[in-house]
């Protein structure tokens, strides 16, 4: 099991975002006066879609990636994703100038296989299971002598996930409540460690589906669960959550809420319609949550994260 040390602070963060500054969007903050009346609180959504490779994952890869020494960076990279994970270390490395070696599910969306090979990377498909890309991975690692960067389990792909909320807790004062989604953990971690430092009173809620509720079982019972997934449209949260992810939830996060595919769908069209954005499937889960009446934020400041934009066209989840 990777262990993570109590040193990812907010001073580490701050020192990611440093180092990242000049390769990533600051991401604006977008606001709808009908979305808030529909749901009676002031909404404030940080758009990460808008992110380097259409996804906040831009910024926990670039950290890792530009954290290497130069022996090490050499013999190149290397990490299993489905996609977004995938592409921002491919474009940290193109970026540094070393090679990138990704291992994906087979059945990763279309948009994000042509979003690795279009920075470079050397792509390595394999079974659409945990054990799997585990393994192919480890397969890649011995073969070339690359660096894993796991996608949620690395103090710097987490410290570098977390500059999103120290972006939106300085733009926007006052937030009373923070919101992203969970699957392995990366964001959810950085962003708890985040919010609790530069604001102790907030309350920081993760929202995940109930097809792949593991997170919310975990937080219930107390231990980290690892549980079966069934099928959900949100296809970057199909992982079971990390141990040491898991630990830092446990000291940071208020609460994990599931949601309905139903829920996701009509959030994510939502959004399209009402602020005039793409988002993937996954960003929309926490909106999924204000809309299915999870959370009580009746006249709050609620900070939202809108983790990516990355989404098949060929595939959307309704009928145009």
């Amino acid at each position: 099991m990777v262990e993570l040390s109590k040193s990812i602070d907010v001073d580490r963060i701050r020192a990611a975002h440093e180092r990242i500054r000049a390769y990533i969007h600051r991401t604006p903050v977008i606001t709808s006066e009908r979305m808030n009346e529909t749901n009676g609180a002031s909404l404030f959504f940080k758009c990460e879609n808008f992110q380097k490779i259409g996804a906040f994952k831009a910024r926990g890869a670039t950290n890792a990636v530009f954290t290497l020494d130069e022996a090490t960076a050499k013999r190149g990279v290397a990490t299993h994703s489905s996609g977004n994970h995938g592409a921002a270390v491919a474009r940290a490395a193109k970026l540094r100038g070393i090679p990138a070696h990704i291992v994906m599910p087979s059945n990763s969306a279309k948009v994000k296989i042509r979003a690795v090979e279009g920075y470079g990377a050397h792509i390595v498909f394999c079974e659409p299971t945990e054990e799997a890309r585990e393994a192919k991975c480890a397969e890649v690692i011995e073969k070339t002598g690359a660096t894993l960067l796991h996608s949620f389990e690395n103090e710097n792909v987490i410290a570098g996930q977390g500059t999103a909320a120290v972006e939106l807790l300085e733009d926007i004062p006052g937030l009373e409540l923070i919101m992203c989604p969970v699957g392995g953990g990366g964001l959810l971690s950085g962003t708890a460690i985040a919010a609790k430092s530069m604001r102790p009173q907030i309350k920081v809620i993760a929202a995940e589906p109930a097809n792949a509720d593991d997170t919310a079982q975990s937080f219930r019972a107390g231990r980290r669960l690892v549980t079966e997934k069934k099928f959900t449209i949100a296809d970057g949260l199909r992982t079971n959550i990390g141990q040491p992810n898991f630990e830092i939830v446990q000291r940071c996060v208020d609460d994990i809420v599931t949601v309905s595919e139903e829920a996701i769908v009509s959030a994510m069209r939502t959004i399209w319609e009402t602020m005039k954005i793409v988002i993937e499937p996954s960003a929309a889960v926490p909106y999924a949550a204000i809309m299915e009446n999870k959370i009580d934020l009746r006249e709050k400041r609620v900070g939202v994260i809108l983790t990516g934009g990355n989404v098949d066209l060929d595939a959307l989840p309704w009928d145009l």
